[in-house]
């Protein structure tokens, strides 16, 4: 069995969020940390797109900063291929960070406004050197047509363009270092739903093309299940369940799951009740203990209380909570 291009294991990240020293003096109080992610483990196949979904708050943006190095890990490793991505290690590291690249959520903030888009999709280019300078104009050009702009773009600035064709060109800037791993962190929420199809099918056709590698971050679960192959779903940081994703929303095996399941409208009428979903994240800085689902799952048992549950084997994939495999049909 071919080795997943890339595996997180036990990714932890905390932010210390305590009041100035002098304040914790007065008020005698210690010290506080707020923990994003705590031990979140997956892989990703080449060629695959797998997703994270979850509640604001519950991680995905971390993890997906702390993966392109935006982010150091407070604990875990992440490696690429089998060969770990080390701070200590700045050549190696260097390195695969060449091989990723992610696509942000806001277009219009993630483009220089005082850089004409030519510049802003060659700088990769020249930083990285990968191509005689003589070649980089007509290698703008390519990769404008290929996101479906003209060469004639490469001359203006990221204002005169519509939210949608902003972020083709944050596409093609992505492109231009010839990665083979793209963090999408939600790409197409800042877009008018008009806009959202045209931007998901041109990743799919250019992941298809180049044979890229996805990491999916979004909240949308209507655009979860056009673009991804697996699903990992995250609740206050720890991944709660990991599914193939038709199988995830035909028998999601997690109770927070399948509260996000039947929070989406019911667009092919077919009669499905939606249910909004009840209660709301608990304080990550002192989260509930056991599972942190608990004071809100409608199928809670004692022992949710006492220990946080870890994911095991499902007829799905894997799910972490004791009803794991055996939840009810009609559960939630």
């Amino acid at each position: 069995m071919a080795e997943p291009f890339l595996t997180v294991s036990n990714l932890t990240r905390r932010f210390d969020v305590s009041k100035p020293w002098l304040n914790r003096v007065l008020e005698r109080e210690d010290r506080q940390f707020l923990t994003a992610t705590a031990d979140v483990s997956f892989s990703i196949d080449k060629g695959e797109t797998f997703a994270l979904v979850g509640e604001s708050g519950s991680g995905k943006s971390t993890i997906a900063k702390m993966i392109v190095g935006l982010l150091d890990p407070s604990a875990g490793r992440i490696t690429i291929e089998g060969q770990a991505m080390d701070p200590k290690d700045p050549a190696t590291i260097g390195a695969l960070r060449r091989r990723m690249q992610m696509i942000f959520q806001d277009p219009f903030a993630s483009l220089n406004p005082r850089w004409r888009v030519g510049d802003i999709i060659a700088e990769p280019i020249r930083t990285l050197g990968l191509m005689p300078s003589g070649d980089v104009g007509r290698e703008v050009a390519r990769l404008l047509d290929l996101v479906g702009l003209s060469a004639a773009d490469a001359g203006k600035f990221p204002h005169e363009f519509s939210g949608g064709q902003r972020q083709r060109i944050a596409i093609a800037r992505a492109l231009s270092s010839r990665p083979e791993f793209i963090v999408c962190d939600e790409p197409t929420s800042a877009l008018d739903v008009s806009v959202q199809a045209q931007i998901l099918n041109l990743m799919r056709d250019l992941q298809d093309e180049f044979k890229l590698t996805y990491l999916l971050i979004s909240h949308d679960l209507s655009v979860v299940r056009h673009m991804s192959n697996r699903i990992g779903v995250l609740y206050l940081g720890r991944l709660v369940e990991v599914a193939d994703a038709k199988r995830l929303f035909h028998e999601p095996q997690h109770p927070y799951t399948r509260m996000l399941l039947d929070a989406v409208p019911d667009l092919a009428l077919s009669g499905r009740r939606r249910k909004s979903v009840s209660g709301e994240i608990p304080n990550p800085i002192s989260p509930p203990a056991g599972c942190a689902f608990h004071p809100r799952c409608p199928l809670v048992q004692p022992e949710c209380k006492a220990a946080v549950p870890v994911l095991r084997p499902t007829p799905t994939g894997q799910a972490a909570c004791v009803l794991a495999g055996t939840l009810p049909a009609s559960a939630v």
